[in-house]
């Protein structure tokens, strides 16, 4: 798949560029830097789809003919947003919470062209289930250091988080930060223009 307008990928997530980079889609990548907080009485959905779209904003005023994609991820447990741990405690008092249960990773995403004033923003939402795990086994993972820049103190795709992971209801690539189908239609729908 061509663009024929410049991508421009408004994270730095090393994941979310892997997966950008496995379309062969061609893009630069330009972090944005913007206040993450939860508004009150926002819902998760609802707070990355906000997210996303302001990550998007703040990076398109640099880009004005390209296409931006943003995104923001959360993991909830029991109606609580898990973001990035503080530090190792704090990874550990995550992991035990989420061991032998079930949570959501959402996603939002946001695609802006500023030059058309063209704005489209979608989430996804993904169920993971964990295996228990021993307080060996999470302390160990905690050490490798992985966890500690992941949303919910775990990545699906690094070498001992995807162990921990019985079942996944729903996309995949959601769970990594970027919903590739979502992300897909989202292209195809509003801005099928752009693709050559």
């Amino acid at each position: 798949m061509k663009l024929k307008s410049p991508l421009i990928l408004a994270s730095g997530s090393p994941r979310r560029k892997h997966l950008l980079e496995s379309l062969h889609i061609p893009f630069e990548v330009q972090a944005a830097d913007i206040e993450e907080t939860r508004l009150p009485g926002e819902d998760p959905a609802e707070m990355v789809t906000r997210l996303a779209r302001e990550k998007a904003q703040a990076v398109s005023k640099m880009h004005i003919n390209s296409l931006v994609l943003a995104a923001d991820t959360t993991v909830v447990l029991d109606g609580e947003l898990l973001g990035k741990p503080r530090d190792k405690a704090d990874s550990i008092q995550m992991l035990t919470r989420l061991s032998g249960r079930s949570h959501t990773v959402i996603t939002g995403i946001a695609l802006l062209h500023e030059q058309t004033g063209r704005l489209s923003t979608a989430f996804e939402s993904t169920l993971v289930t964990f295996d228990s795990m021993s307080d060996t086994e999470i302390v160990d993972y905690v050490d490798t250091g992985s966890p500690l820049d992941k949303a919910g103190s775990y990545g699906i795709q690094d070498d001992r988080g995807a162990l921990f992971v019985s079942r996944i209801e729903g996309d995949f690539f959601n769970v990594m930060g970027l919903p590739l189908n979502r992300l897909y239609r989202l292209l195809k729908t509003d801005f099928g223009d752009l693709i050559e």
